[in-house]
Formats: C-alpha cells, structure tokens, sequence
C-alpha cells in the first residue's frame, strides 16, 4: 500500500511539465524556514506568498527579479528558466540568482497547476532558502497562471 501511494504521489508531483527530462528529486528537502501556515509544511511561509494583484500593480517591473520556473507563459519582465524540476533549470536558476545580493527580492512563479502538484516551486524556493536570500517571495497563483494571472489582465511579455 504505501509503494502504491508513493507512485501515485510521484506521478502526480511530475504531471505538470509534460516531458520526460531528467527531474530533480521528487521529495525535495524543507528547510527551516518551512513553515505549516500554508496548510502542509512547505519551504516557504504565508508571509512570503506575494498576491497577483500587489505585483501588477507596481509601477516599475523592470526593477523586480521575476523567474519564471515552469512552463506557463511570462508575465512582463519575468526572466524565463523553464521548469525547475529538471536539473539543467533548476542549476540555471542557481546561476543566475547567486549574483544577487541577499537583500535583493526575488519573486518565482510558475502557473502549470495548483500549488498542491506543482513540480516546479517547492525545488526553485529551496534554492532561494539554501542561497540565504532574505527576501524570497512565491507568487501566489493556487489554481494556475491563467485564472490568477492572465484573466485578470495583468501584464504580460509580449
């Protein structure tokens, strides 16, 4: 029983992506800073979700990183890795946000799924946490990037 829940529960954590590349492992660690706010233990607090609507309404999105860890479209000014349970993406994105300052926000979003089976978050956050970065932020998008995103007529990469 509990390999057949395990299965169904893998199956599940990678249906998102849509192909077969190499993917990170599917029981990511949680760090410290995970907390049970969000219903399950997650590598991120409810303090650090950001709300669809308080990014689109910043006047300068030109200076906010912006990741775009999945396979959804971008939303404007959003920097495309691809999604982040592939290792090639996952390292992509360590790359280039060990850059920055551990000050900077970084705000990560993917849009495939509800949270609840995304593949793509939960590796991308713990990178930000294992990175030390103080102002990780997850947009908060539970269903997927078209009902909280784009129906709302937020901006969008052209």
């Amino acid at each position: 029983m509990k390999t057949a829940l395990s299965l169904l529960l893998l199956a599940g954590l990678f249906s998102c992506t849509g192909n077969t590349q190499e993917k990170t492992p599917a029981t990511a660690p949680v760090s410290d800073t995970a907390s049970a706010e969000v219903g399950q233990l997650e590598p991120w607090k409810e303090s650090q979700l950001l709300e669809p609507g308080e990014l689109a309404a910043r006047t300068d999105l030109s200076a906010t990183h912006i990741f775009n860890i999945g396979t959804a479209g971008s939303i404007k000014n959003a920097i495309k890795i691809g999604p982040a349970s592939e290792i090639a993406n996952i390292e992509t994105f360590r790359q280039q946000v060990s850059t920055f300052s551990r000050d900077a926000e970084i705000i990560i979003y993917c849009g495939c799924c509800p949270f609840s089976d995304c593949p793509n978050i939960r590796p991308a956050f713990e990178v930000l946490n294992e990175l030390k970065f103080k102002n990780p932020r997850l947009l908060n998008l539970p269903k997927n990037l078209k009902a909280d995103w784009i129906d709302k007529g937020y901006p969008m990469n052209d």
